[in-house]
This record gives structure tokens, C-alpha cells and sequence, in this order.
């Protein structure tokens, strides 16, 4: 009987692979920079256009595997921060949610919710919707408003010199497109930040 690959072996595996394609161990040799702009054409790099396309033929075939053998996207995250900590699932960076993974990361919205609330308390909330989107305050009602609509949650945190933020990411549809306007409003996500008082979030990662 074939082994049937676990979501952190398939996670492993596009692991090493993308690092071999970076490498330029691994080249699409069909790649072409005829897709892009005539005007921008002559500036891109056709070798790294072959390595980045080698890596998501790879990447694809690994997600028709999943789709083939049902094999959950979602990994385990450790979060700690404060003294505190939580362990809850994650879509994984290269892998892709199948329909029974949003189920489970529904599940384990309350509990992420809930430590946030714990770690947040006495620090000052701001809340932005994207990228290029400015923070603005946000009230508790408001957060609970946006906990109700979501249908997962992550944490993040971000340490820079005697300061600490840490970030709650409200979302729904799919978690890979959750952040790209383009997706909106099958998929979309808010980025609730709490800092220490008087402080701003630097959010230099979203």
C-alpha cells in the first residue's frame, strides 16, 4: 500500500522545494516573461521567472494530492506571548484549506478569542482592513461586532524595543485569499491591533 502523506509532511516537502527552486536547482524551462507588460518585459529576470514558476507546478501538484487524498492544510501553531499560551490550527503557508479544515478552524475561533481578550487587556485596540488601509481606534463593541462576522481567527505579535503588539486577525472564506482585496467579499479579513498606551502599531508585516 502507497504512503499516504501527513499535512506536515506535504508542508516539509514544499519546504525544501521552494528552497531548491531559489536555489535554481529546480527551473520551469516553459516559463516566459510574455505574460508581462511589453514595457516592463526587457527588466524582468526570466531565470527567476523559471524558478518561481517550477515552485508553484510543484506546489500545485501537492494541493491535487490533498484534494486526491483529503489531506488537511492546517498545522499547529504554539502562540505564546506574555507568559501565556495557546495552541491552535493554521493554514499552512504553501498548503491549501480543504472544506473540513474551515470547520475545524471554526471550532477554535471562541478559545483564540478568548486568550486574545486575556492578553489584550489594559492596551489600547486599532483596527485596519488591509495593506494600505490607515488604523483607526476601535472600541470593544466594534471588536466583538467583528468577532461575530468572522469565521476564523489567528494571532500574531510583533517585539520591537521596549514595546509589544499583538495581533488579532479576524476572517472568513478561504484564509489564502483572505488578505487580497481582489478575493472581496467571498474572502476577506481585519487586522485588530492592541498596543501598550500611547503607542501606534507598527504593523510592518501586513
Amino acid at each position: 500500500m502507497a504512503q499516504i502523506y501527513t499535512s506536515q509532511d506535504l508542508a516539509q516537502i514544499l519546504a525544501r522545494e521552494r528552497e531548491a527552486c531559489l536555489r535554481g536547482d529546480r527551473l520551469s524551462l516553459t516559463a516566459s516573461t510574455t505574460r508581462f507588460n511589453p514595457i516592463v518585459e526587457p527588466f524582468v529576470n526570466a531565470e527567476g521567472v523559471q524558478k518561481f514558476t517550477a515552485f508553484c507546478d510543484f506546489r500545485d501538484a501537492v494541493h491535487d494530492y490533498q484534494r486526491t487524498h483529503q489531506v488537511s492544510g492546517l498545522l499547529w501553531r504554539r502562540f505564546t506571548v506574555k507568559g501565556l499560551s495557546i495552541e491552535y490550527p493554521e493554514v499552512d503557508e504553501h498548503l491549501i484549506a480543504l472544506p473540513q479544515d474551515l470547520e475545524i478552524l471554526a471550532l477554535h475561533k471562541p478559545p483564540v478569542l478568548d486568550f486574545w481578550r486575556r492578553i489584550a487587556q489594559g492596551m489600547e485596540t486599532y483596527c485596519h482592513q488591509g495593506k494600505h488601509s490607515p488604523h483607526s481606534p476601535v472600541s470593544s463593541s466594534e471588536i466583538e461586532l467583528q468577532s461575530q462576522r468572522a469565521e476564523w481567527a489567528y494571532l500574531h505579535k510583533l517585539e520591537y524595543p521596549g514595546a509589544l503588539e499583538i495581533t488579532l486577525q479576524l476572517g472568513w472564506g478561504c484564509p489564502k485569499e483572505a488578505s487580497y482585496q481582489k478575493h472581496w467579499p467571498l474572502s476577506g479579513c481585519c487586522f485588530i491591533h492592541a498596543v501598550e498606551p500611547g503607542r501606534v502599531p507598527q504593523s510592518a508585516y501586513y
